[in-house]
C-alpha cells in the first residue's frame, strides 16, 4: 500500500511539474521572418518550444525592423530569433536598457560574414589567390564579359546596402588602377549566377558575396585576404557609408546575428529563455541547411523537420535529456 502512495505521489508530482512547466511558459509567439535562414530557425524554435517545453508556440509574419519596434512598443512577438542588430542597434539598445527586450544569444555563432571572395578550384591551383595581391597580379584570368582587355569585379547589386561598401574598397584596394571593372550584376540573382555559372564552367570569379546563403553552401569558395585586418571603426564610419572621401583597406567586420526576446518571456520561462541562448548555428552549417532548403525547395517547416531528423547531432547540445526525449518523441510522430 505505501508503495503505491509513493508511485501515485511521484506520478501527481511529475505531473505537476509539468503542468506548472506548461503555464509558465504558456502562449509564445515566434517571428517567423521573411529570409529562408531566420524562418528555418523560428521554425525549429517553435518545434522544440511546443513539444520539448510545453508552449503554445505560434508562429507570426516579421521582419526585422516591424518587429524589433513591435517587441520594444507593444512586447509582442516574445521571440525574434534572428535579428541583425547592427541594422538596430540603437532600437535594440533602447529597448534593452528599458528592460523590455533581453538578449538570448547568437542564433549565428561567427555572426553574419561578407567578403570579396574566388572559388575555392582557384586556390587548389594556385594559392596566391587567397590573397588580394595575387589576385591582382592574376587580374587577365577573370575575363571581363564585355571588355578583354580588363578584369571583372562582381559587385553587390544597385540599391543594396552593400554597394556601398563594396564600392568603397573597391576604390580602397584601388582595383581599377589594376585593371578590373566593377561589374553591376543587376540583381541578387544575377550575382548568384554569375558564381553558378563560373563553377559550372570551373572558370575565374572575383566578387562581392555574404553569408550564411545557399550559394555558400552549395559552392565553396575562399575569401579573399586584404592582410589588414578589421578596423571597425573606419568600416562603420566611412566604409559603410556614402560620403566617404579617402577609404582605407579593412576587411569586413562579421555582422552580430542574435536572438532577441521580451524580457517578460525571459523571466516567465527561464527555461526556454535558457534554450533560446544555447541555440545556435556556425555560418558553415546554416550554409549548407539552406543549400538543402533550395534545391528541394522546401520552407521554414520543411527544413526544419529536415534538419530535427537529420542533425541531431546539432540540436541535442541545445537541449537537456528530459527535453531531447520529448523533442525525439513529437519527430517520430511527424
Amino acid at each position: 500500500m505505501k508503495s503505491i502512495i509513493l508511485i501515485g505521489g511521484l506520478l501527481l508530482s511529475s505531473a505537476t511539474h509539468q503542468a506548472f512547466a506548461q503555464e509558465q511558459c504558456g502562449k509564445v509567439t515566434i517571428a517567423d521572418m521573411n529570409w529562408s535562414s531566420a524562418s528555418l530557425i523560428a521554425n525549429v524554435d517553435r518545434f522544440i518550444l511546443e513539444h520539448g517545453y510545453g508552449c503554445e508556440a505560434e508562429l507570426i509574419p516579421g521582419d526585422t525592423m516591424p518587429t524589433s519596434t513591435s517587441m520594444v512598443e507593444k512586447g509582442e512577438p516574445d521571440i525574434a530569433p534572428e535579428i541583425w542588430s547592427n541594422n538596430v542597434k540603437e532600437l535594440i539598445a533602447r529597448g534593452v536598457n528599458d528592460k523590455r527586450l533581453t538578449i538570448a544569444g547568437n542564433s549565428l555563432s561567427d555572426g553574419g560574414e561578407e567578403g570579396f571572395w574566388v572559388p575555392q578550384y582557384m586556390v587548389d591551383k594556385d594559392p596566391s589567390l587567397k590573397t588580394i595581391e595575387g589576385v591582382i597580379a592574376k587580374v587577365k584570368s577573370f575575363e571581363h564579359p564585355e571588355d578583354p582587355e580588363r578584369g571583372a569585379f562582381y559587385g553587390c547589386p544597385a540599391g543594396w546596402g552593400c554597394q556601398i561598401s563594396a564600392e568603397n574598397l573597391y576604390r580602397a584596394l584601388k582595383l581599377d588602377a589594376a585593371g578590373f571593372d566593377l561589374v553591376d550584376p543587376g540583381s541578387g540573382a544575377g550575382l548568384s549566377g554569375s558564381i553558378a555559372r563560373a563553377y559550372e564552367r570551373k572558370k575565374p570569379w572575383f566578387g562581392y558575396y555574404w553569408a550564411p546563403t545557399a550559394i555558400l553552401g552549395k559552392y565553396k569558395m575562399t575569401k579573399v585576404d586584404f592582410g589588414t585586418g578589421i578596423d571597425a571603426d573606419h568600416f562603420r564610419d566611412c566604409i559603410s557609408q556614402v560620403e566617404c572621401a579617402e577609404p582605407k583597406v579593412t576587411m569586413y567586420p562579421s555582422a552580430l546575428v542574435q536572438t532577441v526576446t521580451t524580457t517578460a518571456f525571459a523571466e516567465r520561462s527561464p527555461q526556454g529563455f535558457e534554450y533560446l541562448g544555447k541555440r545556435s548555428l556556425t555560418n558553415a552549417q546554416m550554409n549548407g541547411l539552406l543549400a538543402w532548403m533550395e534545391d528541394n525547395q522546401a520552407d521554414g517547416n520543411i527544413a526544419a523537420e529536415y534538419f530535427l531528423m537529420n542533425h541531431e547531432d546539432i540540436w541535442l547540445k541545445w537541449v537537456p535529456t528530459d527535453v531531447a526525449a520529448k523533442v525525439k518523441s513529437a519527430i517520430k510522430a511527424l
